[in-house]
């Protein structure tokens, strides 16, 4: 069911005050089978999608239900829709997170990337966006997040991804979510920090169209030269700025994260580093424990 205004100003005041990082664990078909490999479970273990989204949620419940999983470091959680439509220990997945580990849940909604064009790749189209936002709403999600891609410093393609970006978040606004808006620079780019510059022009002019009542959030890749996003960490229309670790080790992305004074993680691969399928649960709390203490230290800063 939908949550009240007062649990959504409750889950507002968390995000933008609360110490934490967000958990991203909203692999979806494209990135499920490396995920699953990395915890130790190989694509002869399933035939179809179906077994394979059943063994990545069983991952994804382990992490969840852990008791070192919970809203003292982890301020939000990113999910799949798949993982929408499932529960944890009986309860609606995003009712779970916030009602049994008071972690605020967010919606991946974006269906993968175009080819490239202009050294980027835009989000493919969502026709069924706005069924997919009424759900979220339904199913008491707080925000939403989409992704798409930048390869060089092509002006042209950046202010299209920004531009595409903004049209939609203004549609996840006008539901009452929040949306991430998440423009990955590709952390192998031969022109990274020209990108990132021409991002950050392109962000900020958007940022500054919106009214006073349109707050967003922004997921970056962790830029080369330490505290080059202030301007949108500190914008009026900014909630917060996470970092996504975009390939970094979790020990190198951690380390950015906390060069960059303000802006939290939203790990996905670099959170589930060191997790294995084959680990004891004593094992997997140790492990998972430690990754989420590093995060939430790094993040602090």
């Amino acid at each position: 069911m939908p949550v009240s205004p007062d649990t959504l100003a409750t889950m507002l005041e968390k995000v933008t005050n609360q110490d934490g990082f967000i958990a991203a664990l909203d692999q979806s078909g494209g990135s499920t089978p490396k995920a699953l490999s990395l915890y130790g479970i190989e694509s002869t273990s399933f035939s179809n999608d179906e077994q394979m989204y059943d063994l990545v949620h069983q991952m994804r419940t382990r992490i969840v239900t852990n008791s070192a999983f919970d809203g003292s470091r982890i301020l939000g959680a990113i999910l799949f829709e798949n993982t929408l439509d499932r529960e944890f220990e009986g309860k609606h997945a995003a009712q779970y997170l916030w009602q049994e580990k008071q972690v605020v849940p967010f919606l991946k909604i974006d269906k993968g990337l175009c080819e490239e064009t202009n050294d980027v790749q835009l989000m493919k189209a969502m026709p069924e966006l706005n069924v997919l936002l009424n759900k979220a709403v339904s199913q008491g999600v707080f925000g939403t997040k989409m992704r798409s891609v930048i390869k060089l410093a092509n002006q042209q393609g950046i202010n299209d991804i920004v531009a595409q970006q903004f049209t939609i978040a203004k549609q996840i606004l006008a539901k009452g979510l929040t949306p991430i808006i998440e423009p990955e620079i590709d952390i192998n780019s031969s022109e990274k920090p020209a990108a990132e510059a021409l991002l950050k022009s392109a962000l900020l002019s958007e940022l500054d169209a919106l009214s006073s009542e349109q707050k967003v959030m922004l997921k970056l890749t962790l830029p080369d030269a330490d505290n080059f996003y202030t301007d949108c960490i500190n914008h009026k229309n900014v909630i917060k700025v996470v970092a996504l670790s975009g390939g970094y080790k979790r020990t190198q992305a951690n380390e950015k994260v906390n060069l960059n004074h303000g802006m939290i993680a939203s790990f996905s691969r670099a959170l589930t580093e060191g997790l294995s399928a084959k680990q004891s649960n004593d094992e997997f709390t140790l492990a998972l424990d430690g990754a989420i203490a590093s995060i939430f230290c790094a993040s602090k800063s």
